[in-house]
């Protein structure tokens, strides 16, 4: 079985080359309560369950759902989770109308030959910072328009390291999806600014150093010419 742990208490627990091909990396914070970053596609709820379960953790603490932004790659296990458990879905207000009217087009649906059922928020970010606070530890999600409106990215520090859930930082940057260059460029230097020590992105995996970090968001940026 792959390696599931990052950090103490950080694990990833589904993704590509973990659950199905079509998710988006899934991430689980373990902080008492259980708080997943992203549910991937859909078609993988049980194989996430079962990945939790393997780490000797309850999923009746999962508390809550954090949605980085409103594709169906990231979102669409949500509902099904929801429903199991009773976690809150958090996303920004910006992408929550995509997610609560089951919009095939801004929640990329109909790239995956699917469909996503209507789905209500129960928290709506709307602040460019907002935090998480939970025992003494913060979760800090920030707006990072761009790929779409109400992208967000997630960091918390823990054990002296810096951890940024930094999804989709690649893009694609399209209009059908409302991604605007000049908010990317501007969310993309605001993350160079945090200096984060480990990065876990969307599709591409985790990054453990600094340098490996900044090196990834600045490829990113020269792809879209941004330098």
């Amino acid at each position: 079985m792959k390696q599931l742990k990052i950090e103490e208490g950080i694990f990833i627990v589904g993704g590509p080359d973990i659950t199905d091909g079509r998710d988006g990396c899934i991430y689980l914070i373990n902080l008492g309560e259980l708080i997943l970053v992203d549910t991937g596609a859909g078609w993988s709820v049980d194989k996430i369950i079962n990945n939790i379960k393997g780490l000797a953790l309850d999923c009746k603490n999962l508390t809550r759902i954090l949605l980085t932004h409103c594709h169906i790659d990231h979102i669409g296990g949500a509902p099904e989770i929801k429903r199991r458990f009773g976690s809150k879905i958090y996303i920004h207000k910006l992408d929550a109308p995509p997610l609560e009217n089951g919009d095939p087009v801004l929640t990329a649906a109909n790239w995956y030959q699917t469909s996503f059922p209507p789905t209500p928020a129960d928290v709506k970010f709307n602040l460019p910072e907002e935090i998480l606070a939970i025992d003494e530890q913060k979760i800090v999600c920030l707006h990072t328009p761009g790929h779409t409106p109400g992208s967000i990215c997630i960091y918390l520090d823990k054990s002296g390291k810096r951890i940024l859930f930094g999804q989709d930082l690649h893009g694609p940057i399209l209009p059908e999806f409302g991604s605007n260059l000049d908010d990317w460029d501007r969310s993309t230097q605001k993350l160079l600014d945090l200096d984060a020590d480990i990065l876990c992105e969307g599709h591409f995996g985790i990054y453990k150093t600094k340098k490996e970090v900044r090196n990834y968001i600045l490829s990113c940026r020269r792809q879209y010419g941004v330098e």
